[in-house]
C-alpha cells in the first residue's frame, strides 16, 4: 500500500509585542485555510507561535503570565481548533504552557483533523541562562521561564487518515542535539515536527555567528539527522525582525534522505507543501540504519553517563 500525506510548514513572519493575540491567531488561519486549499492535512507551525518570543525580556507577575496558555484548546485558540476541524486539517503547534499546578513549559502538541490532541511534548534543551546576562544586547531567559521537558521523546502513532505514520515532536533546540533524533529514531519514527524561534545572530554574544550562517546550521542538522534516522522532518521558523531582534527563516521540509523537498524563500508567513512518502523511510531502516543490526549500544554508555566534557590527560613529553 502507498503510505503519501500531503503536509504544510506554515512559516509565521514576525509578531510583535504589541500584536494583539486575535491578529496573530487571524493569520495562522489564514496559513492553515491557504496549506488546506492546497491539499495539506497536517499543518506545522512554528514553537511559540500564539506569541512574540518573550524569553527574550525580563518579565514577571502578569507581564508574564499572558504569555502562557491555561489548559489547551482555551477560549484564546479555540478558532483554530474549529477552523482546522472544519477543513479536516490536524496540526503541530508550539506554545508556552502553564499547567494546572503551576509548571511552566515550552510545549507543542500535535492535533488530529477531528480537533483532538493526540500528542503532547516539552521542550527538553533549554538555551540561554535563569539571570541576565550583564551588559548583552539580547537576552535569552528560557531556563528562567521554562522548566525541562519532563516526558522524554515520546513517538506517536497517528491515525488512518495520516498512514498510521509513527510520529515525534522537537521543540527548536532540541533538532541541534542527535540524542533527540535518535531516541524517536529507536520508536521507528517516520515523520519529526519541528518549531523553532533562533536568533539570526550569536545568541550567546559575539560576532562569530550571523543569519546566514544559523540558517545553514538549522537546515544541515534537520538534513543529517533525517538521513540518520530514515525520517521525514518538517522544520518551521517563525522568522524576520521580531521587536527589534532578528529570526532566521529555512523552513523546510526534508526527505529521509536527507534531501530538502520544499523551502521557505522569505521571512514572512509562507506555506511550502510536499507530498510525504511514508515508505520512502524503509530504504534507510531496513538498510545503513538498521539499528537491530548495527547498533553496538554497550559502547555508548558514556552519553547517559556523562553530562558535560572529560578531556583524555595531556601526557609529558619523553
Amino acid at each position: 500500500m502507498v503510505r503519501i500525506l500531503r503536509a504544510a510548514a506554515a512559516q509565521m513572519g514576525p509578531t510583535q509585542k504589541a500584536d494583539t493575540r486575535a491578529h496573530t491567531l487571524d493569520r495562522m488561519l489564514r496559513l492553515l485555510e491557504e496549506a488546506a486549499g492546497r491539499g495539506a492535512t497536517l499543518v506545522v507551525f512554528p514553537e511559540l507561535a500564539f506569541t512574540t518570543f518573550f524569553p527574550r525580556w525580563l518579565l514577571e507577575g502578569e507581564a508574564l503570565d499572558r504569555y502562557f496558555e491555561h489548559g489547551m484548546p482555551n477560549p484564546a485558540v479555540a478558532p483554530l481548533f474549529d477552523r482546522a476541524r472544519a477543513l479536516r486539517v490536524g496540526f503541530y503547534v508550539g506554545y508556552a504552557e502553564l499547567t494546572a499546578d503551576g509548571r511552566r513549559y515550552n510545549c507543542a502538541i500535535l492535533v488530529d483533523r477531528d480537533g483532538d490532541i493526540v500528542g503532547r511534548y516539552r521542550k527538553v534543551h533549554l538555551p540561554g541562562s535563569v539571570e541576565p546576562r550583564p551588559g548583552a544586547r539580547y537576552q535569552q531567559l528560557e531556563k528562567r521561564y521554562f522548566e525541562y521537558g519532563d516526558l522524554g521523546f515520546p513517538a506517536f502513532r497517528a491515525g488512518l487518515a495520516w498512514e498510521h505514520a509513527i510520529m515525534g515532536m522537537m521543540i527548536c533546540n532540541d533538532r541541534r542535539w542527535p540524542e533527540s533524533w535518535r531516541v524517536l529514531g529507536l520508536q521507528g519514527v517516520e515523520l519529526v515536527c519541528i518549531g523553532y524561534n533562533s536568533a539570526a545572530y550569536d545568541p550567546n554574544g559575539g560576532t562569530t555567528e550571523d543569519a546566514a550562517l544559523r540558517t545553514f546550521h538549522s537546515t544541515l542538522v534537520t538534513q543529517a539527522n533525517a538521513y540518520m534516522n530514515a525520517t521525514w522532518a518538517i522544520s518551521v521558523a517563525k522568522a524576520g525582525e521580531e521587536d527589534g531582534s532578528g529570526l532566521i527563516g529555512g523552513s523546510c521540509i526534508v526527505d529521509p534522505n536527507g534531501r530538502i523537498v520544499a523551502q521557505a524563500e522569505t521571512l514572512a508567513d509562507e506555506v511550502v507543501v510536499a507530498d510525504v512518502d511514508l515508505d520512502l523511510c524503509r530504504q534507510g531502516k531496513d538498510k545503513m540504519f538498521n539499528f537491530a543490526a548495527h547498533r553496538r549500544p554497550e559502547q555508548y554508555r558514556v552519553i547517559t553517563e556523562r553530562a558535560g566534557v572529560i578531556e583524555p590527560a595531556i601526557l609529558d613529553a619523553d
